[in-house]
C-alpha cells in the first residue's frame, strides 16, 4: 500500500514480478464461468479471502455435517502444459474433490480453490476455471 492511500503500489509488486494487470485480466475471463457454476446458497462474488455458503440451505438435513476435500492434480499439470491444454486441469481437480467426498456420503456444495504460478497467463487460468465450471 502507498503511504497515502489504500491502493497497493503496483511498482512494488511490478519489481517483485507480479503483474496485477495479468492478474485483473484472469479474473474478467474468469468471471462468465464462475457465475456458471455459481450454486444460489454461495453468499459474494470473486475475490476476498473466503468463500461464503449460506448455511440455513442446510435445514432440510436432519444432522447436517458438512465436509471437506483438498487435492491437486499432482503430475498432469506437466502434461497439460507439454500439450498446452489447460481446462483439463479443472475437470481432473473437480473429480478428484468430489470422488473424496462421495464416498462418504457427502454432496459436493462449494469449492475453494488456489492456483499457484510462476506467473500469471490470463487465458490459462481461465481455461482451468472454465474446466472446474463446466466439469
Amino acid at each position: 500500500m502507498t503511504r497515502t492511500t489504500n491502493s497497493p503500489d503496483t511498482s512494488a509488486y511490478a519489481a517483485a514480478g507480479v503483474s496485477i494487470e495479468a492478474g485483473d485480466k484472469a479474473v474478467d475471463l474468469m468471471r462468465p464461468w464462475v457465475d456458471k457454476a455459481r450454486r444460489p446458497e454461495v453468499v459474494g462474488g470473486i475475490g476476498g479471502f473466503a468463500g461464503l455458503f449460506d448455511a440455513s440451505a442446510l435445514k432440510a438435513y436432519r444432522r447436517p455435517l458438512l465436509a471437506t476435500s483438498a487435492d491437486g492434480v499432482g503430475t498432469k499439470v506437466a502434461v497439460a502444459q507439454a500439450m498446452d491444454v489447460h481446462d483439463t486441469i479443472g475437470f481432473d481437480l473437480v473429480g478428484m474433490l468430489v470422488d473424496d467426498l462421495v464416498v462418504c456420503g457427502a454432496e459436493p456444495l462449494f469449492m475453494t480453490d488456489y492456483i499457484a504460478a510462476g506467473s500469471v497467463d490470463p487465458s490459462r487460468i481461465a481455461a482451468i476455471v472454465r474446466g472446474i465450471a463446466e466439469a
